[in-house]
């Protein structure tokens, strides 16, 4: 696969998707405006996909029409500071509350109580943080590639490992640099990294100019790096939460994932009253990506509870999927 070019992209990426997808724009907190994807029946039971860094709505192109067509009302937002979505300057317009308090509102703004929520990475920071600050909001709540906050910082407190695997947070933290390194040959070392992080085919060259598309708007490297350095300046005047989380969750865990390390996983569904496990032994950080039919399959089985009693509190591991896409 090449870096340096690739092929031509035009229109909406949703034409990539076998379902339709609808358009709309909630106001978040402080004014910001969201940009929102739909799918799936009005009347049916709500699940909200949140992506993670560097991604946007289109992370989850390989889940949407799978669970659309299960019945579910899917709500896929670009997260501020992402793609179409608004990019506040100020770090402060990042820090978790801000962002759980967008989500309320896309709850708010599908006229429901409460949702299903479905997070990778970024997107499971602000599941985990929703499940402990407003829990009445949430109806289940799935987790993907996302240590709990608690669990994370004991780690990186105990294992140089994991601690130099989270250096590249470090970097992040330096004002400017990082946005001017990632945005020079239009995106070729962030192109890089979701590559380097994945398998071959994890992502193809259509996807890679998709997403380079979306680093392109002004303002967004920028906005997808403030999550980073309001995590930093929130580690210094907060603790991560002790109580269990009381939402049902699953957690769905890549082991190849090169810069989270696999023994976060089970103390994660640890910090939850109803928590299971499922370790995909093949995929790595991008496990949506990698193994989307065994994902779906295991989203669907959670979403509508079934098959959560027999293995409730334990881990199981999924071993080759051999599923590189989803075939339906």
């Amino acid at each position: 696969m090449s870096l340096h070019s690739s092929p031509p992209v035009t229109g909406d990426p949703a034409h990539r998707l076998p379902v339709p997808l609808d358009r709309y724009w909630v106001e978040g907190q402080d004014g910001v405006q969201l940009h929102v994807r739909t799918a799936g029946p009005e009347d049916g039971p709500l699940v909200v996909l949140l992506h993670g860094f560097p991604e946007f709505w289109y992370g989850w192109r390989h889940q949407i029409a799978p669970l659309a067509r299960a019945g579910y009302r899917v709500v896929i937002p670009d997260q501020r500071g992402y793609h179409r979505s608004d990019a506040p300057r100020a770090v402060a317009a990042y820090d978790l509350d801000v962002l759980a308090d967008d989500v309320c509102a896309l709850i708010d703004a599908a006229g429901r109580p409460r949702a299903a929520v479905v997070g990778h990475d970024w997107g499971a920071m602000v599941g985990w943080h929703l499940a402990h600050a407003c829990p009445e909001r949430l109806r289940r709540l799935t987790i993907l590639n996302g240590p709990h906050p608690r669990v994370l910082r004991d780690t990186l407190r105990s294992s140089p490992t994991q601690l130099l695997r989270s250096t590249y947070a470090l970097f992040f933290q330096l004002p400017a640099l990082p946005e001017w390194l990632f945005g020079r040959n239009d995106g070729q070392l962030l192109a890089a990294l979701l590559c380097g992080s994945g398998h071959p085919d994890t992502f193809d060259e259509t996807d890679l100019t998709i997403y380079r598309r979306a680093w392109r708007r002004t303002g967004r490297l920028r906005g997808m790096l403030h999550w980073y350095r309001a995590a930093a300046r929130r580690v210094l005047r907060s603790t991560p939460p002790s109580v269990p989380v009381e939402v049902p969750t699953l957690i769905i865990w890549g082991a190849q994932d090169i810069a989270l390390s696999r023994q976060m996983a089970a103390p994660s569904a640890a910090m939850c009253l109803d928590g299971r496990l499922e370790l995909l032994g093949d995929a790595t950080h991008w496990v949506q990506h990698d193994a989307p039919t065994t994902v779906n399959r295991l989203l669907r089985g959670h979403l509508s509870g079934r098959g959560a009693a027999e293995s409730r509190g334990r881990e199981r591991r999924v071993g080759d999927t051999g599923d590189n896409r989803d075939p339906e």
